[in-house]
């Protein structure tokens, strides 16, 4: 998610034997919410013209005559959701801060050509540093380094990086400052999370450049996320969506050999990059989640850190599970840095638990992996969540894969944070206090922005 005040906020640690209905920890809580839903309220809900841009969208369901591994499901995918599926591609998964900033340092450090990063958010710190000074480097030595970071995002980034990278040669916009004469931008944010290397190296996921992304989610104050590398002819695509925000705000555009070169087949998995952007009226995010879940035969599994499901991907859930689908679901337990966004998707469990959806709380920290897995063999990553603001409001990208190799790994992944995790029965969801019914209702406005 990429909500309007933030999408990553630190956590205090917390005692495993500590009682979660402590009244002081209620307040801090209740508080916490209630400062959120007003940022929400102040800065999206009540500027004129804050929706203007948005489309109806998609207003109707769903109902896919073929299944994923049918032949049609990719030729669907490939003309509704754009661009084409193409073969020849590598995706390797990074599990963690730990395997995902140095492989995505060295890769920096490898470059010849050109840099393009887009990134929500992007702060000071230790991890802010070490890519700062990186991207620095290689643009004194000639590389051709593009930075794009989102305005609201990336505000806890000093001046003093910003200087260590400017001066170095590196081109650093802002997407979407705010003006005076434009308030209602602060809603459309860029939530997407690219970096491309020479135009024939990709990453991709959910996570930002914070240090609540170091380290292998071994405490509170460590995220569990995910990333993935990229490689083969799908590699243009991914530089394709960061061309579409950079030539928005700079209004150039970058082009030639260093930026497109001939990409050759590396691997056996099909792939597609896709974007979605309010502008464009056609709710990708949405689209392919229901296109997705209404080809599913055997089993879904999704991993999202913000899951609040509307009427359409409810009953695609819902349907999912009536005609033998197992659906599985991990969301963030207790340690979530958005608590009204923990309550308003509490609130919509009810039709999901009672049809068979299994859902699953994270417990050991923040838990904002992005990922899908239907029918083992096809997977979308990338920095789309299952809400309304990735669906209209926000900027996305995703990577889809169709590789049973590739399914299978993550598949493993899935599991093991599922062994974390605690599962939420219907029984427990029904047993909730009326403390949590009433934080629930207290969402109930905001969740168009949410």
């Amino acid at each position: 998610m990429a909500p309007l005040i933030s999408d990553a906020r630190p956590l205090a640690a917390r005692p495993a034997t500590a009682s979660l209905e402590m009244p002081q920890r209620t307040w801090h809580r209740l508080a916490r919410t209630v400062l959120q839903a007003a940022a929400i309220l102040v800065f999206a809900t009540l500027l004129p013209g804050c929706a203007s841009y948005r489309s109806r969208g998609i207003q109707f369901e769903i109902e896919p005559t073929y299944r994923v591994r049918d032949p049609q499901f990719l030729r669907s995918m490939a003309n509704l959701v754009i661009p084409g599926i193409v073969g020849g591609n590598r995706v390797t998964g990074l599990v963690n801060g730990d395997e995902i900033f140095p492989a995505m340092l060295e890769a920096i450090q490898g470059a010849r050509q050109s840099i393009n990063l887009e990134t929500y958010i992007y702060w000071s710190g230790e991890v802010g540093r070490k890519f700062s000074m990186a991207l620095a480097e290689r643009a004194r030595a000639g590389v051709h380094v593009h930075v794009l970071i989102d305005w609201l995002g990336s505000r806890r980034i000093d001046s003093e990086l910003l200087s260590l990278m400017a001066d170095a040669g590196v081109e650093v916009r802002k997407f979407n400052p705010l003006v005076w004469y434009d308030l209602a931008r602060i809603n459309h944010r860029d939530h997407r999370k690219l970096l491309i290397i020479d135009g024939s190296i990709g990453f991709t996921g959910g996570a930002g450049f914070a240090d609540l992304w170091q380290g292998n989610a071994d405490s509170p104050d460590h995220w569990r996320d995910s990333q993935f590398r990229l490689e083969g002819p799908a590699v243009a695509q991914l530089q394709s969506v960061f061309m579409e925000n950079w030539v928005r705000t700079s209004s150039r555009i970058l082009d030639g050999l260093e930026y497109f070169p001939e990409l050759e087949p590396v691997g056996d998995a099909f792939a597609q990059v896709f974007r979605s952007s309010p502008h464009e009226g056609m709710e990708n995010v949405l689209l392919m989640y229901l296109l997705s879940i209404g080809a599913a035969e055997t089993n879904i599994r999704l991993s999202v850190p913000y899951f609040i499901p509307g009427r359409l991907t409810s009953r695609a859930l819902v349907a999912a599970c009536q005609r033998g689908v197992s659906v599985e679901i991990i969301v963030p337990g207790p340690n979530t840095d958005m608590s009204i966004v923990r309550h308003a998707s509490r609130s919509k469990w009810g039709p999901l638990l009672r049809a068979g959806v299994k859902i699953y709380e994270y417990e050991p920290t923040m838990y904002h992996c992005k990922m899908m897995v239907v029918d083992d063999v096809w997977v979308s990553v990338g920095s789309a969540n299952f809400d309304n603001r990735s669906f209209q409001l926000n900027d996305e990208a995703n990577l889809n894969v169709f590789s049973s190799e590739f399914a299978e790994e993550q598949v493993q992944v899935f599991e093991a944070d599922k062994a974390l995790s605690n599962q939420v029965t219907l029984e427990e969801w029904k047993k909730r206090s009326l403390w949590k019914r009433f934080m629930e209702l207290l969402t109930t406005p905001f969740q168009s922005q949410l």
